[in-house]
Parts: structure tokens; C-alpha cells; sequence
């Protein structure tokens, strides 16, 4: 099954990162934090992607055409240009690069892939957001419901605690940073079926995915929600890249599951 990622935005709340390169190249760790979204897919046997570009497009296109010369030990003949491989440590992605438009809007960058997804359910995603979010269960429960699109839906701590404060001022109950009061996301991690491409029949290039395929599919009665209650992160803002800088360095990347 292939996955197919957004990857094409400015970044803009980014823009401290995002001025020299796109927002899935800004690393964690080292790698772009788009080399992590794929290891989680190739974790459950995903290793087929369709990458959708946009804003610096170039640059996503030569880190992966220079990906195995980089993570390879290598002897080079610069007299002829010949090249030696002794050790290389790469993974077993398949990865189709497509210029989807500099200003293009999400449902259009996912309506210009259609060819290359054909007629087979495929996965969907943002190219800035993590999870241990168990793929292989998430497929399961798209299938058992049988609708055209599943969403994955979070829950994110709220900014601030919760008091709980009578007329006398006395605090009765606090919650450091509660996890959203209830109310759940879309998270992306997306499962869907090619028959989405029938609420893209039209004029997208500047419509947003969420506002309207999605909300089309919604009013049908053919969207479903699976509930992922572990870790979820989106890579929204200078200060969100700090925490998963953080996370991966003190060993705790919860989203690391390969």
C-alpha cells in the first residue's frame, strides 16, 4: 500500500527553520523529521511513498537522489568517476517525488497524485507530525467500517492548568495542562480508499483538503475516526521542534517505534 505525504507548504510559523529549507526537512536528531514519518510507516511494511512537493521542492528531491551516497562508506576514482561501495546502512523506501505546485492547496497537491495511487486504498499524511500510532490497527479499523476515509483523531494537552475555584476563592481541583477537555482532532494519519477522488472532481487547486473533501465526506456519512489516546506531536512552531529535539536526545522519542 502506498503512503502519500504532504510536504509542499511554506512553513510560514516556522519560519526561523524554514527560510532555508522546507518544514519536513528541519531535523530531529540529525534526520529531517520527514525520514522519521517514513520510518514509522516502514515499521508496520509501508515503504512505498508519493511524496507531494511544493516550497523548495528541490531540495526534498536531492536529499533523497544523494540518500544512498550519503549513508554509504565509499571509495572514489576521481579520474573516472567510479565508485566503490564497502558499507552502506539505508532503508528500503520507494519514494516517487512530485512538484504538486508552489501555491497549490492540499486537496489539490492530493488531487494531481491521483495517477500514481491508481485504484488502490492508500494511506495520507502531513509531513510535520509524529505518533506511536500502531499503523497496522488503524488499517484494521478502516476496513471493519467500510467508509471511504478514516481519520486519525488525538486529543493535545491544553497550554495551561485547570482550577477548580469556589465563591471563596478556595481551589478544589487542579489539572496541570489537561488533555484537551475532551474534545478530539484530526490528527492526519489518513486511510482511504480511490473512491475519495470523487470529492476532488472539480476546481481544488486552492481548496484545503479539510475544509472541503473532508467535510463533503463527513456530511455523506463516509468518514470514520480512530481514536489514538499515545503520543502525538506536530512540529507546528520553532518551540514544538525544541520538545522533540529534546525528547529524541534524552531518549524518550516516543514516536520512535522501528
Amino acid at each position: 500500500m502506498k503512503v502519500v505525504i504532504f510536504a509542499g507548504g511554506f512553513g510560514t510559523r516556522l519560519m526561523e527553520e524554514t527560510e532555508a529549507r522546507p518544514k519536513p526537512m528541519v531535523e530531529i536528531g540529525g534526520k529531517p523529521i520527514l525520514w522519521h514519518i517514513l520510518k514509522m510507516y516502514e515499521q508496520h511494511g509501508y515503504n512505498e511513498f508519493i511524496i507531494c512537493l511544493g516550497y523548495k521542492a528541490t531540495f526534498i528531491k536531492e536529499y533523497f537522489y544523494n540518500y544512498y551516497l550519503h549513508n554509504s562508506d565509499v571509495t572514489i576514482e576521481l579520474a573516472n568517476n567510479n565508485i566503490n561501495v564497502h558499507y552502506s546502512e539505508t532503508e528500503s523506501f520507494k519514494v516517487t517525488l512530485i512538484d504538486t505546485g508552489l501555491y497549490t492547496n492540499t486537496a489539490g497537491r492530493l488531487k494531481r497524485i491521483q495517477k500514481y495511487v491508481k485504484d488502490e486504498t492508500f494511506m495520507l499524511t502531513y509531513g510535520d507530525g509524529v505518533a506511536d500510532i500502531d499503523l497496522t490497527e488503524l488499517f484494521k479499523f478502516h476496513k471493519f467500517h467500510g467508509r471511504l476515509a478514516t481519520l486519525t483523531s488525538v486529543q493535545i494537552p491544553g497550554r495551561f492548568g485547570n482550577l477548580d475555584i469556589n465563591e471563596s476563592g478556595e481551589v478544589g481541583h487542579f489539572e496541570e495542562k489537561p488533555m484537551g477537555d475532551g474534545m478530539w482532532i484530526n490528527g492526519g494519519f489518513f486511510v482511504l480508499e480511490p473512491e475519495i477522488f470523487k470529492y476532488l472532481d472539480y476546481d481544488v487547486e486552492d481548496v484545503q483538503w479539510e475544509k472541503g473533501p473532508l467535510a463533503a465526506l463527513a456530511e455523506d456519512n463516509q468518514l470514520a475516526a480512530y481514536r489514538h489516546n499515545g503520543f502525538w506531536k506536530c512540529m507546528d512552531a520553532l518551540r514544538d521542534r525544541h520538545e522533540l529535539e529534546a525528547m529524541w536526545n534524552s531518549g524518550n522519542a516516543k514516536w520512535k517505534t522501528w
